[in-house]
């Protein structure tokens, strides 16, 4: 059986990624591999129903460390009953956001740090991490503005301060810079088509494929 791959898709508020992801998704159906789209928070049934105390409602609804332990539970749920099962079964996983956006959100944005973070994640996934993370950086005025036009009720981060966008941006490239084999940067300020492209060649260099 065909080895299972997992690539994440990271990075602020408005960056692209859902529309990158399906497309990064079509291009790796076409060749034959089994794919597997997914998102955080949520992804399961049980996670979605997290996913919506976390997305929607008033800004200060949860303290931080509360914000930590339900995205947490959610990944739980989440990597127990989609991620590994479908890894297992050597699917390939594309997914909107992971640990490292905790990290950046909670960690970076809401001022918890890293090492409660990153403690948290080793105590109940251990080494687990993906095999790609692609993080979307654009600046933080552009996504916002995006995000004004695409509309819907899970606005919750979006409706954030100025600031918290800021940190969280910063938090985003500290994390590239942290885990460079891991990770990598794609400007996500640029027409979508050629966003496509850099996402295709970092797939491409990192799984030694032929992806167009």
């Amino acid at each position: 059986m065909a080895e299972g791959r997992f690539i994440t898709f990271e990075g602020g508020e408005g960056a692209g990624k859902s529309t990158q992801l399906q497309r990064l998704g079509d291009s790796l159906s076409r060749t034959g591999v089994d794919v597997v789209r997914s998102r955080e928070p949520g992804g399961s049934p049980a996670a979605e129903e997290i996913r919506k105390m976390l997305v929607s409602g008033e800004i200060q609804r949860w303290i931080p460390e509360t914000e930590l332990l339900l995205h947490t539970a959610a990944r739980v749920e989440h990597v127990a009953s989609v991620v590994k099962p479908a890894l297992v079964r050597g699917s390939w996983v594309v997914c909107d956001r992971f640990h490292d956006s905790t990290l950046a959100y909670q960690g970076y944005g809401q001022g918890l740090g890293t090492d409660m973070v990153d403690h948290l994640h080793r105590l109940l996934f251990g080494a687990f991490q993906p095999d790609l993370t692609l993080i979307f950086d654009l600046p933080v005025d552009m996504g916002l503005g995006r995000t004004q036009r695409r509309g819907g009720d899970e606005d919750r981060y979006e409706r954030m301060e100025l600031e918290f966008h800021e940190r969280l941006r910063n938090g985003f490239l500290e994390i590239a810079k942290r885990y460079p084999d891991r990770c990598a940067v794609v400007d996500a300020a640029k027409d979508e088509n050629d966003v496509y492209d850099d996402v295709i060649a970092c797939v491409n260099a990192r799984f030694s494929l032929d992806l167009d």
